[in-house]
């Protein structure tokens, strides 16, 4: 089981990911299409659902126009 650190930390990383998407005007929709994706994959990954990885996470940031440093 992971820690409650952990789980505290990765929530807030959920949210600075929601918020990055909000901030560039994007819908989830929008989003998931400008990293060739389905809504759902990204529903999935601001809910918490499933884990991003590092790659996923620089194209999020791409596409947000964000440094890697805004998600930590």
């Amino acid at each position: 089981m992971k820690s409650r650190e952990y789980q505290k930390a990765y929530a807030a990383f959920r949210k600075r990911l929601k918020l990055a998407r909000k901030q560039a005007g994007l819908t989830q929709a929008e989003a998931a299409s400008a990293i060739e994706r389905h809504q759902p994959f990204l529903s999935k990954c601001e809910s918490g659902e499933r884990r991003v990885d590092f790659i996923e996470l620089k194209e999020f940031a791409r596409i947000y126009r964000l440094p890697l440093s805004f998600f930590d």
